[in-house]
């Protein structure tokens, strides 16, 4: 590794372009749909994927964090506060709102704890998610407490309010996108910067990386990120109660965006929809619904290490080279080749 190629800066690949154009396919589901029941569906996959990419920005640096849901507490808050008793309804500033509040408290806290490794960071962000949540029932004079804040006015949005159920997904649609052009833009500016640290951290130092930076800054934004999920989940459930930001919802997080395939953006995509799809699938089979879920999720981490869209690659990736082998490329070449990321 050479201090030229950690400087270097990487355009948006084709994981990325994917999982913008995916994403904003979201705003056609009220087109195509009038059932509920696919809005309530979409809705929280939109969420699912926004708040799993919080936690794909940390793993591009080799870092897992539990403290999504507490960054979406915040951003949901924000949003319901700002509405409630700010009278501010305007969809594009409550969603700067939710991005900005938790983005701001990161930074301190991405300051502190950030020079943590491996468990002992896993542990703090974890820890820093109970206290939040006990903040959240202990003040409820700001929060509302046990009882939450409900009521609060429908978004607006151009002059438009979005109050029925196809407003609260084009909203969630809207977010979703622009956490996925920020993340996007993130993790291709500084591809090779948190590629460096994610392969060795002591190593990136030593060739002149300032790794603290970069870390700190990919938390404040994965912070900002998960605050535009909590903003969706408050919108869609009309009320913001900490039970809807539990600190066990992090590992449903982690799970998707780790099952879906660290190693791409698509990842958090295809893991969120389909065990978001699975979770509302298997609840129709009441008792055995977490029995049926844990089975599936214990299938894809058996059969695919790298995630199902590590897995797809893979096997996309030895087909093109068997083609190649066969039509007499080089091998060299087409190692080459079939060595390069997604």
């Amino acid at each position: 590794m050479a201090i030229r190629s950690v400087r270097h800066v990487s355009a948006p690949g084709p994981g990325e372009i994917a999982s913008a154009v995916i994403v904003a396919f979201a705003f056609a589901v009220p087109f195509v749909s009038d059932s509920q029941l696919v809005y309530s569906l979409a809705n929280q996959i939109l969420i699912a994927i926004t708040a799993s990419f919080s936690v794909y920005i940390m793993l591009r640096m080799d870092l897992m964090t539990f403290a999504v849901p507490a960054f979406m507490a915040l951003g949901g808050y924000a949003f319901a506060i700002a509405s409630l008793r700010g009278g501010i309804t305007d969809t594009i500033a409550l969603a700067a709102l939710a991005f900005a509040i938790p983005a701001l408290v990161a930074l301190p806290l991405g300051v502190l704890i950030l020079r943590l490794r491996g468990v002992y960071f896993v542990l703090v962000t974890f820890v820093l998610t109970q206290i939040l949540d006990l903040l959240l029932f202990e003040t409820p004079g700001l929060t509302g407490g046990s009882n939450g804040l409900v009521g609060m006015p429908p978004t607006t949005l151009f002059g438009l309010t979005l109050d029925d159920n196809r407003g609260v997904l084009f909203v969630a649609a809207g977010l979703t996108l622009a956490a996925t052009l920020i993340t996007a833009g993130l993790t291709s500016y500084f591809r090779q910067h948190f590629a460096a640290i994610e392969e060795n951290e002591v190593l990136a130092q030593s060739l002149g990386l300032v790794t603290w930076r970069y870390k700190v800054l990919g938390f404040v934004v994965a912070a900002g990120v998960a605050g535009m999920a909590g903003f969706a989940l408050v919108n869609m459930l009309l009320t913001a109660h900490p039970s809807s930001f539990s600190p066990i919802s992090s590992v449903n997080y982690i799970g998707y965006a780790i099952i879906g395939g660290r190693g791409s953006m698509l990842g958090p995509i295809v893991g969120s929809g389909l065990l978001v799809w699975a979770t509302n699938l298997f609840s129709i089979q009441g008792e055995y619904s977490q029995g049926l879920f844990g089975v599936l999720i214990i299938i894809v981490v058996m059969l695919a290490k790298g995630g199902i869209v590590g897995a797809v690659a893979s096997l996309c990736r030895r087909f093109t080279r068997h083609r190649r082998d066969r039509a007499g490329v080089a091998p060299q070449t087409a190692a080459r080749e079939a060595s390069t990321p997604l």
